[in-house]
């Protein structure tokens, strides 16, 4: 086989051409590797392995030495190590670790090596000075693909929180725009004690709180994740502030079927409300969909030329990409009662709030001004907790109703699932058990 050579201790080695691009950092025209072998046929089997290897090598050489402080030069600093069968430890760390350790990676040095390989080695190569201050940045970098379904209202929203749990540590951390790798134990400790005093001064909730060090833990997993770090430190592991066990949890109170057929299916109570908002309102009554899976349907989701007409909840690309809150979110959803109606008025979906978030608070406005939601405490959001205790009430198993509502029902059940998803025909029967009468005005 072309470039193998065999040694006068009859070992074989692999002798190749240097490619253009690595003579800079190799110094010479060929390099000679030793297969171990003194069998021909081993060595022709070794031979591509090993010379794959040797040009990865080079690519992280040139890598570490043409982008000197880039979290491509750790990168590649990390696979040279890898390769020689040591994890990466910064020098500090070596410092900490027996001197047989660093011993050892000495001894994995050659005459042949390169400077690059020994900082690697021991420890040279610097994690990127990433500060603080940049991190969500690099973060949604990251993130591209995970977050490409997102519409620019859904990314809004994702960016949003993890901005606010940077600027909320940095202020508790005196302003100071510190390295990430800086960001410790003792530094979430500062975090948490800022958000403690917070909490008893202005009677925040603990959940606040818990949302920034959630956020804060994302953020660093997906920065280490993305600089490929070798066991990454964690600060947030352990950061959390319990709830106080006197507090009730609150939960969206249900807005009952009484005042949705008194109240709202009067005549003329809905007289004055955008018709967009109005139907999103009525739709949302018999699918018990989340308001944001009907507001921003697409327009060709709204499926009524089709036996059963129905809703279909997916995620979307292109022109009208949007994220839904779980594999178990996307599902059909048959129409029924004024659900049917309002699409019927709506065939190609609600473009005033498609890719928005105002409808919610819209509805919620124009209803509380007409003295349409029962108490202060009451919301719109309150109308899918309705539907779900009307399917209780004509005792629906809780599967379908997870099923019928977008929930997973592995978790409910806290196991494995089995067997098809329910049929549309069988999702517009438990429909059909607890559909209200359409009035005539709203048909």
């Amino acid at each position: 086989m072309k470039g193998l050579n065999k040694r006068d201790n009859g070992t074989y080695h692999l002798r190749m051409r240097v490619p253009k691009r690595f003579l800079a950092i190799t110094g010479k025209k060929e390099i000679h590797r030793s297969l171990k072998t003194d069998d021909k046929a081993e060595a022709a089997e070794l031979a591509p392995k090993v010379r794959k290897e040797v040009l990865e090598e080079l690519e992280n050489i040139l890598t570490a030495r043409a982008l000197p402080g880039s979290a491509d030069a750790y990168r590649a600093a990390q696979a040279l190590v890898q390769a020689r069968g040591f994890e990466y430890l910064s020098s500090a760390s070596l410092l900490e670790t027996p001197l047989e350790e660093t011993l050892a990676r000495l001894d994995g040095l050659s005459i042949n090596d390169n400077v690059e390989t020994a900082r690697a080695l021991l420890g040279g190569i610097e994690e990127p000075g990433l500060r603080l201050s940049e991190l969500v940045a690099v973060v949604n970098e990251y993130r591209a693909h995970d977050n490409r379904f997102k519409d620019d209202d859904q990314l809004r929203k994702w960016l949003n929180p993890r901005k606010k749990a940077v600027s909320n540590l940095m202020e508790a951390i005196s302003g100071k725009d510190i390295p990430v790798g800086d960001i410790d134990a003792a530094t979430a400790a500062k975090h948490k004690l800022w958000w403690q005093k917070r909490i008893a001064k202005e009677g925040l909730k603990p959940e606040t709180a818990n949302k920034d060090f959630v956020n804060m833990r994302s953020l660093l997993r997906d920065y280490y994740s993305s600089i490929a770090q070798p066991n990454p430190p964690k600060p947030y592991a352990d950061i959390n502030i319990e709830k106080d066990r006197y507090r009730e949890n609150k939960r969206k109170k249900e807005i009952p079927v009484e005042w949705i057929e008194e109240k709202w299916f009067a005549e003329g109570a809905l007289d004055g409300i955008n018709h967009e908002a109005r139907d999103i309102l009525l739709m949302s009554i018999e699918s018990g969909c989340r308001q944001s899976e009907i507001s921003n349907l697409p327009p060709y989701a709204i499926v009524l030329d089709h036996p059963i007409p129905h809703l279909k909840i997916q995620v979307e690309e292109g022109e009208f990409r949007r994220e839904v809150k779980n594999a178990p979110s996307q599902r059909l959803v048959p129409l029924v009662g004024v659900s049917l109606a309002a699409a019927k008025r709506h065939p190609t979906g609600f473009p005033k709030y498609r890719g928005s978030s105002s409808y919610s608070g819209e509805i919620n406005t124009e209803l509380r001004s007409r003295n349409l939601l029962p108490s202060d405490e009451h919301t719109v959001g309150g109308v899918r907790h309705t539907f779900e205790s009307r399917m209780k009430k004509v005792i629906i198993p809780n599967d379908d109703r997870g099923e019928m509502m977008g929930h997973s029902v592995k978790a409910a059940r806290n196991r494995e699932t089995y067997g098809d998803d329910m049929e549309l025909e069988e999702k517009l029967r438990l429909a059909n058990l607890i559909v209200l009468p359409v009035p005539p005005h709203l048909t």
